[in-house]
């Protein structure tokens, strides 16, 4: 009788136990695949993208081959190739100015390239590392994160001039605009700080801590519901900061190595994607982030793109020996 009341007990834990993991195992992506479209060039690395909405192009930086792509999202086709951006970072499609600024870490400089044409109409110069971009429309500034320069670099787009550098103290991450406050933010990531900038005075104007996440990298703003998300890749964390009170107010885990986030205001939902490959999904709930799931999707899918239509756009530099850009659609939200 002991013997079988031990044995008893003793499934009854492993039963808890795992029902335990199986309640924290997380969940699937809530995305599935609509099409892998070939890309151009070679199995190289592939870094920010840009969606004009009023024109469905999307832009793809090709660092690896020092090129753009312009990919139409209405027909799904490829529509341009833009060589000699030598070593591109940041991709940013203004639909103000019918244009689109990259920044080419190759030869530390700007390039303007005309919307329509696709031609290069200009290059500026960027700083030392010029990598995230972030356009001010009233002002009509474009900022530059220059990473190893430890700066944001300021230039007026009426002129096609560098007008001032912002010297930062630490190692610049990526750099968002918030149309309510009229401030540029940017991950300041060796400090662990998240700093505003004033593009009137172009200097800084505070700076605030962001405890739980080390070497903040990537940074989506929301400026109607008040919330900035950052990507911290040194411990794989997704922070929710209030931009009411200026401080954390939510912590997630992710893939290892968080890298660039896109937003889709449809669905209140943000995409996490991540140099390991693991890319998140979260829905915007509130004043912080609920998370709907996530999965490994291919070799440093760290980049993604949302358009108007919910689908979601991954540059993957290596599928079966080649480059394709894998567009998926969403599942069903699971916190409904």
């Amino acid at each position: 009788m002991k013997t079988s009341i031990i044995g008893i007990g003793a499934f009854i834990m492993a039963c808890a136990a795992a029902a335990l993991l199986f309640a924290a195992a997380p969940k699937p992506l809530p995305l599935r695949t609509l099409r892998d479209i070939p890309l151009p060039g070679r199995t190289t690395r592939f870094d920010y993208e840009s969606i004009d909405p009023n024109t469905g192009l999307l832009f793809i930086s090709h660092l690896g081959d020092s090129q753009v792509l312009a990919f139409d999202t209405k027909t799904q086709k490829l529509v341009a190739e833009i060589p000699g951006v030598s070593r591109v970072h940041g991709v940013l499609a203004v639909p103000q100015l019918g244009r689109v600024y990259a920044s080419a870490t190759g030869r530390n400089e700007v390039f303007v390239i005309d919307e329509h044409s696709f031609r290069i109409i200009a290059r500026i110069p960027g700083g030392v590392y010029p990598d995230g971009l972030a356009y001010d429309p009233p002002d009509r500034l474009l900022f530059v994160s220059d990473e190893a320069g430890r700066t944001d670099t300021v230039i007026d787009t009426n002129t096609n001039r560098r007008v001032a550098t912002i010297r930062l103290g630490g190692e610049a991450g990526n750099t968002q605009y918030d149309p309510v406050s009229g401030r540029m933010y940017v991950d300041v990531q060796t400090l662990d700080r998240l700093v505003a900038m004033s593009p009137k005075t172009k200097k800084i104007v505070a700076s605030y801590p962001l405890p739980g996440c080390e070497h903040d990298h990537g940074l989506y703003i929301d400026a109607p519901h008040r919330l900035a998300f950052v990507a911290c890749d040194h411990n794989a964390k997704l922070l929710t900061f209030d931009l009411r009170p200026m401080r954390v107010t939510g912590i997630h885990s992710v893939g290892k190595y968080p890298d660039v986030l896109a937003f889709d205001p449809g669905l209140d939902r943000l995409y996490v994607a991540s140099e390991s490959g693991v890319v998140a999904a979260f829905r915007e709930r509130g004043d912080g982030a609920v998370k709907l799931g996530e999965s490994y999707l291919a070799f440093e899918a760290h980049s993604v793109a949302v358009d108007p239509e919910h689908r979601v756009y991954f540059p993957l530099q290596n599928l079966h020996g080649h480059p394709v850009l894998r567009v998926m659609v969403p599942d069903a939200d699971p916190a409904l």
